[in-house]
């Protein structure tokens, strides 16, 4: 399995709405690394949701449902299907992610602008850990 950040802005859907909804497709990127990021996930893929502008926070934690498929509002994009599967604990922000030494390498500090980042598996761990 291959884990994930995925970010959105929470004024525009933030976690909340996802419990809400149950499900979402994640579509609406148009940047062609993280293009290539959706392309690459797979059903059963875990990612966090990260609320982008406002919070700058890890709140919690999603499962892709189904892999890439065009995004019919612009076909040479692509969206996933996630869901729900649980808040972190405590969210988990951009400051004590840049002030975790362990966390020096995650793209999302080293590729700020990137909306969907994969996350090794240690970076993974450390996050859930410092979330409690």
């Amino acid at each position: 399995m291959t884990r994930w950040l995925m970010k959105s802005e929470p004024e525009s859907y933030g976690w909340a709405d996802l419990v809400r909804d149950g499900a979402t497709e994640w579509d609406g990127v148009r940047n062609n690394a993280a293009r290539l990021h959706l392309k690459a996930m797979k059903p059963g893929d875990e990612a966090f949701f990260y609320h982008s502008m406002s919070d700058k926070a890890v709140v919690g934690i999603m499962r892709v449902t189904r892999g890439a498929e065009p995004d019919p509002k612009a076909p040479e994009w692509v969206r996933v299907r996630v869901e729900p599967v649980r808040p972190l604990a405590r969210p988990v922000t951009l400051a004590e992610i840049k002030a975790e030494p362990a966390l020096a390498k995650m793209e999302l500090i080293r590729q700020s602008r990137l909306s969907v980042a994969p996350v090794r598996d240690d970076e993974w761990a450390k996050v859930l850990e410092m979330a409690g």
